[in-house]
């Protein structure tokens, strides 16, 4: 397979799962996979782009500066994009479960919290697409199509994709399980009467059935 098919290929395979999985399996939009396959798609159409220098080392980091802008832009907007992520994680079944995880998503300390978090992955993205581009620029000095751009690009991709993609992916997870944390915590500091490690859509529909009364006090 030459490179124009495999970039094709790798483009479209994101695009694909998504469609599969809301036409034929879940047939849910499972925004992870959309928001991954978006990324995978800006970044097959970008190996079109035959440039060296610093418009390759701006080129490698759009996927970066993708990222920090769909979550930037999302505080801006006012829904902090990591709770779309966190929602995806808990998957809720009804629309039920729907309204109920917006109305905690809602309330002042999870708003904070998602707020903070999803501020602090977009400068986490910020940091490193400014390190990816400066290391591009700096090691990337090569004519494009010649030999040692084709190493030069491999040794920097070893360099990067490791000690830069490991500490997003792990401050990602982290981000997640603190907003899930807060959640379960929340409920927990209401239920008082309720024991033992139970499921957050347990514990979800335990406070439900405190009535509308009650549960309108903890919207603060």
């Amino acid at each position: 397979m030459g490179a124009v098919p495999a970039y094709l290929l790798s483009a479209l395979i994101p695009v694909g799962w998504v469609l599969a999985d809301l036409f034929f399996l879940s047939r849910r939009f499972n925004f992870i996979t959309a928001f991954l396959g978006l990324n995978a798609i800006v970044r097959g159409l970008l190996a079109f782009w035959f440039v060296d220098g610093a418009l390759y080392a701006l080129k490698d980091t759009v996927g970066s500066i993708l990222i920090v802008v769909v979550f930037g832009g999302s505080l801006v907007w006012g829904h902090p994009l990591l709770g779309a992520f966190v929602a995806q994680a808990l998957d809720p079944r009804t629309p039920e479960q729907e309204a109920s995880l917006e109305r905690l998503f809602a309330e002042r300390p999870l708003a904070r919290t998602l707020f903070i978090s999803t501020a602090g992955l977009a400068l986490l993205n910020a940091i490193t697409a400014a390190i990816n581009f400066v290391l591009n620029l700096w090691i990337v000095t090569a004519p494009f199509g010649t030999g040692e751009f084709n190493s030069q690009v491999a040794r920097v991709n070893a360099l990067t994709r490791l000690t830069l993609g490991v500490p997003e992916f792990v401050v990602m997870g982290l981000a997640i399980w603190w907003v899930i944390y807060s959640l379960h915590s929340r409920l927990y500091s209401r239920l008082t009467d309720v024991g033992g490690r139970r499921d957050f859509w347990e514990l979800v529909e335990a406070q439900g059935k405190r009535g509308p009364a009650r549960a309108s006090e903890d919207l603060r």
